[in-house]
């Protein structure tokens, strides 16, 4: 197999001195949190502004209550605050699908937020209000984002790519009255219409939606009729309003959020304003090492969790840049994102693990041709990551001088829970790293037992944490703060955890794909198809027509192409790594996998190509066009 003397599982890289030298977090930070306990949490709580201060941490009810006692405003804590020394200091940086781009200091995009929020309030929207979001990444988004956190109103944001019925699920089950939307956007240098769908969803629920729509194509082929109001309307007729942030209990919610469905139903995810805003700015501070005045590059959908997060949140309210790009990695060409990488000067990049292995499949010339001196730090999110796709991306992107953090959270946790400190632990390709301070993690049997170190099991978290969405607060309570009587979150992830605390992802529990009579992880044989020469990306589901064997779909790597001697050489390598029980069924050869816009594969797709079934509705994948390729190329073979 490869032979290029990269670090392997397992094997520890250390940050270069120039990096640990001015990180963010310093030896000695997680035995300070062990000692405190829960009350360490107050590092996080004083990297915000507090209109009142809290009374306690953490306090025990009907639900865990964090900071409770505290009112503060996040979009104060985003914008307001940092007025007096970095108003002139960009904000936002947005670059289009078409070459526009446009730039927010602080001080622009506090007068754009306070333009909207008194535009939304002059429409009815109050604190307690749910306002849907339904576009892609443009500024308008965040503004209306940050408008809604200054009214004390909750934000839901529904990815732009869904369908009527997605959009009136979501619309119905949060009661929301009112709809941010656009006309239309641009995809792969296409113009898709919006509106009829949001207008359909509206349609569809049985109480009445107000629609605010921000014009983003270029023509007028889309008619706004009289319900429509104009966002760009709206903002006029409120310019240079101000609206004074609505001091909100630490407890009171913040936003609602659905999880992407790419494992089952839906769910709705509620989060609050002071627990979940004080772990993600501590997480983005201590993990993504973000500073004030830097360029950060969170390159998810804000539709989603990590996008909340990591692209609005948490560098916001550090005072960083936010850099949103709302076109596709490989549009116009594959070297896209290191073009905006270099020309914007970007310190920290955070991206989904499947992403790095896409631009593995593309080639290391298209970062090599770009200057990326300027990146400090380099992050991952999402599908576990083998150790080729961690070299690729500490050698080719990050010059093997950056730290590489594979971080490991949930939209049910709202920011990171497991991953290496950059400046403090040392890196291994392939593992997560540790749970991060004031997190304890076990790997645990179906009973709730924790296994041996080394022997895969469900991971838990065993200890609250600030950013925990309020049903997770619920099911803590009464459990003196989480501590004892056994309370444990099972996340659905499986995983081994080693002697040292550092945890290994073996992927979803419920994608247990089972090889003759052994029960495999998809991503202990993924990362085994991914060994082999030639391999860049792989996707392994189970197939009940075949008999309960596994389907293999595999996308090779620039220039070279896939053959039965391919087919035969992954088959032995994946025998002598796993057993003899560990064969496919099935080899399918893809140029691409079906991925979510945040990166995720969509695996219940591939069971139902290989099951011959219908695979219904495809409007969440950046990708659509993929599966019906796929489903091709698997019928003729």
């Amino acid at each position: 197999m490869r032979g290029d003397h990269t670090p392997g599982r397992g094997d520890e890289v250390s940050p270069p001195h120039s990096f640990t030298d001015d990180a963010n977090a310093a030896a000695g930070v997680r035995e300070a949190f062990a000692e405190e306990g829960l009350d360490a949490w107050s590092r996080a709580a004083d990297l915000l502004a507090w209109d009142r201060p809290y009374e306690t941490v953490v306090r025990d009810g009907d639900r865990l209550e964090w900071f409770a006692g505290g009112r503060l405003n996040a979009s104060h804590n985003c914008l307001d605050r940092h007025l007096d020394e970095r108003k002139s200091h960009v904000a936002l940086r947005w670059e289009g699908t078409g070459g526009e781009s446009r730039v927010y200091t602080y001080l622009d995009l506090h007068h754009e937020v306070n333009e909207a929020a008194a535009a939304l309030r002059d429409i009815g929207v109050e604190a307690g209000d749910v306002v849907t979001c339904y576009a892609p990444v443009i500024p308008e988004l965040v503004v209306t984002m940050l408008a809604c956190a200054r009214l004390g109103a909750l934000h839901n944001v529904v990815f732009a790519g869904f369908s009527a019925d997605e959009l009136a699920t979501r619309l119905r089950r949060t009661e929301s009255s009112y709809l941010v939307t656009c006309d239309g956007y641009y995809r792969r240098g296409n113009a898709v219409t919006q509106l009829t769908t949001a207008d359909n969803a509206r349609m569809a629920v049985d109480h009445d939606v107000d629609p605010v729509v921000v014009e983003r194509l270029d023509d007028d082929a889309v008619y706004l009729g009289d319900d429509h109001r104009r966002y760009a309307d709206l903002l006029d007729d409120h310019r240079g309003e101000t609206v004074e942030p609505v001091a909100r209990d630490a407890t009171d919610p913040l936003f609602v959020i659905y999880t992407s469905g790419t494992t089952g139903e839906p769910s709705r995810v509620t989060h609050t304003t002071g627990g979940y805003l004080a772990h993600v700015a501590w997480t983005g501070r201590a993990v993504l090492d973000i500073e004030p005045f830097d360029t950060h590059w969170c390159a998810a959908d804000a539709a989603w969790i990590t996008g909340h997060s990591y692209m609005v949140y948490a560098p916001l309210a550090l005072g960083a840049t936010t850099l949103l790009y709302e076109g596709a990695p490989d549009q116009p060409e594959k070297d896209r994102l290191w073009e905006l990488v270099e020309r914007h000067r970007v310190d920290t990049f955070y991206t989904a693990s499947t992403a790095v292995r896409s631009f593995m499949k593309w080639g290391a010339d298209h970062p090599d041709s770009h200057d990326l001196s300027s990146l400090r730090l380099l992050g991952m999110v999402g599908e576990p990551t083998d150790p080729e796709a961690w070299n690729w991306y500490w050698g080719h992107v990050g010059g093997k001088e950056c730290p590489v953090v594979d971080t490991w959270w949930q939209t049910e946790t709202g920011g990171i829970l497991v991953s290496t400190l950059p400046g403090v632990d040392p890196m291994r390709p392939g593992s997560a790293g540790p749970a991060v301070p004031g997190v304890d993690v076990a790997v645990v049997d179906r009973e709730g037992e924790p296994v041996a170190d080394g022997d895969p099991g469900h991971l838990a978290v065993t200890t609250p944490w600030p950013g925990m969405s309020r049903s997770l607060a619920r099911e803590a309570a009464g459990t003196d703060n989480g501590a004892d009587d056994g309370w444990l979150y099972v996340t659905g992830d499986r995983a081994v955890r080693d002697g040292d605390g550092y945890v290994t992802f073996l992927g979803r529990e419920d994608d247990t794909v089972t090889v003759g009579n052994t029960a495999f992880g998809p991503a202990t044989l993924e990362s085994a198809v991914i060994e082999v020469d030639a391999i860049a990306e792989a996707a392994v589901v189970e197939s009940s027509e075949q008999g309960g064997t596994a389907v293999a779909y595999v996308c090779t790597e620039r220039d070279h192409g896939g053959d039965d001697d391919l087919r035969e050489e992954i088959g032995e390598h994946v025998g002598e790594r796993l057993g003899p029980t560990a064969r496919f069924g099935e080899i399918v050869f893809t140029p691409e996998l079906p991925k979510t816009h945040s990166g995720k594969i969509m695996r219940r797709l591939l069971g139902a190509i290989a099951d011959s079934e219908e695979y219904g509705d495809t409007s969440a994948l950046r990708n659509p066009e993929i599966v019906g390729e796929i489903e091709t190329v698997a019928n003729d073979e």
